[in-house]
């Protein structure tokens, strides 16, 4: 059975801090799976590792809860030597529990935002409504193929376009300096309506011909963009049992687009 990897693990463990002592190794607590050396797994602990194997495709048993379970206990045993050995003060340590901790206050600062100002049936009806007027007398929705550059900085992305200008591919140049995932496909993002992309890119998308790339870096919260229509086609509108699940998509993102734009309009950021 292939399991998660131990780091994945950890980093729930660290992030949550779940992982208490016990009064007692013989007698542990109603909501405690295992103790080691002490140290309580509780059952919410390694439910939570269940529900992350889940997500990861497999599939619900007694072995998959006894290889969580097991793999916890290794954890533990690892985290507590690792403890031992005084490796827990060391700055190295120190540096990736902070960032362990950072990245999980992020994602449940985002989630919580997001439980409290969820997308509604009715808003993607809305949505739906809204988009099926846009098109106009033909009725028809147009899809762009669309690549992108993600670098940090508005430096960067000039200089990225400046090459694209002087003849290389904007394949190549993604490749090369790309700071998003998709840099080995060089920059390939696929198929899109322009109202599921964010308004920035929308913007821009929509004035572009086929093979041209956007004249300008265009600038996103997480850095600066450049973006290349490949290709351009129309077709019928879905149904809206067919576009339910991409509209309510798309208007979560808006929704945490606009969240973060409010968090970065308060807030004092100095960047060297």
């Amino acid at each position: 059975m292939k399991l998660l990897p131990i780091r994945f693990f950890a980093s729930i463990l660290l992030a949550l801090g779940l992982m208490t002592a016990a009064h007692s190794q013989d007698a542990l607590p109603i909501n405690a799976a295992a103790s080691v050396n002490g140290v309580i797994i509780s059952n919410d602990t390694v439910e939570q590792g269940i529900q992350a194997a889940l997500s990861q495709g497999q599939k619900d048993s007694p072995e998959l809860r006894s290889a969580v379970l097991g793999k916890m206990i290794e954890i533990s045993l690892l985290s507590q030597q690792a403890e031992k050995d005084g490796l827990a003060n060391s700055d190295k340590a120190n540096r990736q529990l902070a960032l362990i901790r950072q990245n999980y206050l992020a994602n449940l600062g985002l989630s919580t935002y997001m439980s409290k100002n969820p997308v509604s049936d009715t808003d993607i009806q809305a949505e739906y409504n809204r988009e099926i007027a846009s098109l106009g007398a033909l009725g028809m929705v147009v899809e762009y193929k669309v690549s992108d550059i993600a670098v940090a900085s508005q430096a960067d992305a000039q200089a990225a376009l400046a090459r694209i200008k002087k003849g290389e591919s904007f394949n190549k140049v993604a490749k090369s300096v790309s700071l998003a995932p998709n840099k080995v496909q060089g920059g390939a993002v696929g198929w899109v309506q322009a109202g599921q992309t964010l308004p920035q890119i929308a913007s821009v998308l929509i004035t572009l011909s086929k093979g041209q790339v956007s004249p300008a870096p265009i600038q996103m919260p997480q850095g600066w963009y450049l973006i290349k229509l490949e290709d351009k086609k129309s077709s019928p509108p879905p149904t809206f049992e067919q576009a339910k699940v991409v509209i309510r998509n798309g208007l979560m993102q808006k929704k945490q687009f606009e969240f973060l734009s409010q968090l970065r309009q308060g807030a004092s950021i100095i960047v060297r």
